[in-house]
């Protein structure tokens, strides 16, 4: 009967863990609200933080953040029209896991610049 449990305890928790990596597994997903979280809010900002990220992907990660209940956007229609974005409370749900991975990623390439250095 413990194999039992532990199998659905591990297929319950492996159903989470692509729930969560359907809402935040994105390439640029983390690295938006990384961006967001730093204080950049306008569009042209977050892309020129961003190395890499097209407008085009960008304000697709910018819509799913929005859908998900992360971003709020804030259009000021003034000459220039400017669009801004707010980081909402639930973003805040993601302060462990994004300090976990920080922390776990700067550990890795400590890791694997050390194996380099080995090497030459």
């Amino acid at each position: 009967m413990k194999n039992v449990i532990s199998t659905e305890k591990c297929r319950n928790s492996i159903k989470a863990l692509e729930d969560a990596m359907y809402v935040i597994g994105g390439k640029w997903t983390l690295r938006v609200i990384l961006a967001l979280k730093d204080g950049h809010t306008r569009f042209n900002d977050l892309q020129r933080t961003i190395d890499g990220i097209s407008a085009k992907v960008l304000s697709g990660v910018l819509k799913d953040l929005e859908e998900n209940g992360f971003v709020k956007r804030k259009v000021d229609i003034g000459v220039p029209v400017v669009v801004e974005y707010e980081l909402l409370s639930y973003a805040d749900t993601l302060q462990d896991v994004l300090s976990a991975l920080v922390s776990w990623g700067e550990m890795h390439r400590q890791k694997v610049i050390k194996r380099q250095e080995e090497f030459v």
